[in-house]
C-alpha cells in the first residue's frame, strides 16, 4: 500500500480535552477494556485477532461503539457514536469521518495505562496500532506506528528520576515523550518523518498531558548542541538493505545508526544523566559482539549493555520482510528481496543480528564501568530502579579495593532466596545458588562460604569479623580466607545480591 493510503489531513488537537473527557466518561481505559473484553479477547487483541473482540462488543453501548470505532476499525452507525462522543467536534478535528449512515475513525485511538495509573490514550496510524487489527505491513514508508513490546520495554528500562530535560529521538507516537512529561520539566521530542511529530501531539493532548518540543529531523540534528538529563530512544534500528520504512530502517549501512547514536550521545548528556537505547547490533565473522558494541561507548559514560536475543540471519530477513508485508507479495519479488537481505549480510560477513539495550550514564570518571553481556532469561519490568541501583553499584565499587571492601557493611537484598541442589538424602549439597525473584531475576551458584556470608549479612557485622567468624567455625586459616574472598564479595555486590549497608569501623 503506498504512501496515499494513510490519513492525508491529520486530526487536530483542538478539541482533545472533550474527546478525553467522553472517553473517559465511556470507560474507554485500559482497565475498561480488560473488564469489558474479558482476558481470552483482551489477549487475542494482543496476538492481532480482533474476532473475540467483535464478539464481546455487540451491545450498543458507549464502551463497545468505542472498541469498535477506534480498536477494530469498524463502521459504527451514527447515532451510536453521537451518543459516545462530542461527534460535531471529532468530524471537524479530523478524529472520524462520515460515511452515509456510518461513522469511521481516521486514526487508532488506543487506550495505555500510566505506570501510576494514568488513563493515556496513544494515537497512531489506522490498523498500525501493534496488537490491533490490521498491522503494520504495507502501509508505506511514513506510516506511525502504535505501541508495541519494544516500545513498552523502553519505557520500563527508562530511569524516572526528576529531571529538568528530557530528548525523545525517533518519538513515533509518542510514547516515551508522554511517559517523560511526567518526571521532566522540559520535553523535546524528533522525528525524521513530520506524521509522527504530529501523532506525538496528539497522544499528549488526548493524554491531557504538558505539551512537548517537537522538531523534525535526524538524530541529534535538530537539537544541535543543547544538553539533556535524560535520552531515550527506540530508533529505526532494522539492519537492512535499504531504507524502504522510515519507523523501522535507518537508511545507514550495517548497524551504523545505533552506533551512532550511541557515540553521539555522550556530548549530548549533562553530568550523571541517562541515554537509554534499543539497539540491533552485527554478529561479524571474526569478531567479538560484546568488544563491537563496547567500542560504541562515548568517553566519560559508563555503560550496561544487554543482549536479549539474537537470531540468525535467515530468521531475522523473514521476519522484516513478513513486518513489510512482503510476504503477501508474488513469489518471485519476495525471493528477490529475500536475496537483498542475505547479499548484504553476506558482504558485511554478518552471521547473526543481536537485539538488547543500551544504557549510558554520564559520569565523567576517567575510569568508566562498561558492562557488556548477554541476558535472554525472564526480567520483572518496570526495571528503572535497577538500572539505577546498577550504576550506583558501579560506583560503590569504583572506590573500593579489598580492604575497604571487607571493612563495610552489607546485607541481603531483598527478595533474594537460597537453593540448595543435590542429591536425596546427601548429607550435604552439591552446590547452593542465590537467586533474585525481582528486577533481572538473576541466579548465581556459591561455594559453603559464600551462602554461609550472605545468610548472616544483616548489617551489623563488617564483611572482615563475618569472614573471621567463618574461618574459625571451619578451621580455616582467616588470612587465607580474607585474601580469596573480596573477589566473591565485589561479583555479589556487582550482581545486585548484597547491598552496601553503610561504611563502619573496621573489623
Amino acid at each position: 500500500m503506498s504512501t496515499t493510503s494513510l490519513t492525508t489531513s491529520l486530526p487536530v488537537p483542538d478539541h482533545a480535552d472533550r474527546l478525553r473527557a467522553a472517553l473517559l466518561a465511556a470507560d474507554f481505559t485500559a482497565d475498561g477494556l480488560l473488564d469489558r473484553l474479558g482476558a481470552p479477547a483482551y489477549a487475542a487483541l494482543a496476538r492481532s485477532e480482533s474476532v473475540p473482540a467483535l464478539r464481546a462488543t455487540r451491545g450498543d453501548g458507549g464502551l463497545d461503539t468505542l472498541v469498535r470505532l477506534f480498536l477494530l476499525q469498524q463502521p459504527v452507525p451514527y447515532e451510536r457514536v453521537r451518543a459516545a462522543l462530542p461527534l460535531d467536534e471529532a468530524l471537524a478535528g479530523g478524529w472520524v469521518i462520515r460515511d452515509g449512515d456510518d461513522v469511521r475513525a481516521a486514526v487508532d485511538v488506543r487506550p495505555y495505562g500510566g505506570p501510576e495509573g494514568q488513563d493515556w490514550f496513544i494515537v497512531s496510524d489506522l490498523g498500525c496500532a501493534v496488537g490491533g487489527a490490521g498491522g503494520a505491513g504495507g502501509r508505506g514508508e511514513r506510516v506511525v506506528l502504535g505501541v508495541g513490546g519494544a516500545s513498552t520495554t523502553l519505557a520500563g528500562l527508562t530511569v524516572r528520576t526528576p529531571v529538568g530535560s528530557a530528548l525523545d529521538i525517533g518519538t513515533g507516537s509518542g510514547i516515551q515523550a508522554l511517559h517523560a512529561t511526567q518526571h521532566a520539566t522540559r520535553v523535546t521530542a524528533t522525528d525524521l518523518n513530520p506524521r509522527a511529530l504530529e501523532f506525538t501531539r496528539l497522544t499528549l493532548a488526548l493524554s491531557g498531558a504538558p505539551e512537548a518540543d517537537l522538531r523534525a529531523g535526524s538524530l541529534f540534528e535538530p537539537v544541535g548542541s543543547e544538553t539533556y538529563d535524560l535520552i531515550v530512544s527506540n530508533p529505526p534500528f532494522v539492519i537492512s538493505p535499504g531504507a524502504r520504512l522510515t519507523y523501522r530502517d535507518g537508511g545507514m549501512g550495517g548497524d551504523d545508526l545505533c552506533r551512532t547514536l550511541v557515540q553521539q550521545a555522550g556530548e549530548r548528556l549533562n553530568e550523571g544523566g541517562y541515554a537509554q537505547f534499543l539497539a540491533n547490533w552485527q554478529h561479524v565473522e571474526g569478531e567479538e559482539w560484546q568488544e563491537r558494541v563496547r567500542s560504541w561507548v562515548p568517553h566519560g559514560c559508563d555503560a550496561w549493555i544487554v543482549q536479549r536475543e539474537v537470531q540468525d540471519v535467515t530468521q531475522y530477513t523473514e521476519l522484516w520482510l513478513r513486518d513489510a508485508g512482503d510476504h503477501r507479495e508474488a513469489p518471485e519479488e519476495y525471493a528477490a528481496r529475500y536475496e537483498a537481505w542475505l547479499d548484504e549480510f553476506e558482504a558485511r560477513k554478518t552471521r547473526a543480528i543481536g537485539f538488547g539495550w543500551i544504557t549510558l550514564r554520564k559520569s565523567g570518571t576517567e575510569s568508566p564501568s562498561i558492562t557488556v553481556e548477554e541476558w535472554p532469561h525472564p526480567v520483572e519490568q518496570p526495571l528503572g530502579e535497577t538500572v539505577k541501583a546498577h550504576f550506583a553499584r558501579q560506583d560503590y565499587l569504583r572506590t573500593r579495593d579489598d580492604a575497604a571492601l571487607l571493612a563495610d557493611h552489607f546485607a541481603l537484598a531483598p527478595e533474594v532466596m537460597q537453593e540448595q541442589v543435590g542429591l536425596p538424602g546427601a548429607e550435604d549439597p552439591e552446590h547452593v545458588i542465590l537467586r533474585q525473584n525481582r528486577g533481572m531475576r538473576r541466579a548465581t551458584k556459591v561455594d559453603t562460604v559464600g551462602a554461609g556470608f550472605a545468610g548472616v549479612c544483616d548489617g551489623t557485622l563488617s564483611a572482615g569479623r563475618i569472614l573471621d567468624a567463618i574461618a574459625q567455625l571451619t578451621g580455616e586459616d582467616p588470612v587465607l580466607l580474607r585474601d580469596r574472598t573480596p573477589q566473591a564479595i565485589r561479583l555479589l555486590v556487582e550482581e545486585g545480591f548484597l547491598e552496601p549497608a553503610g561504611t563502619r569501623s573496621r573489623g
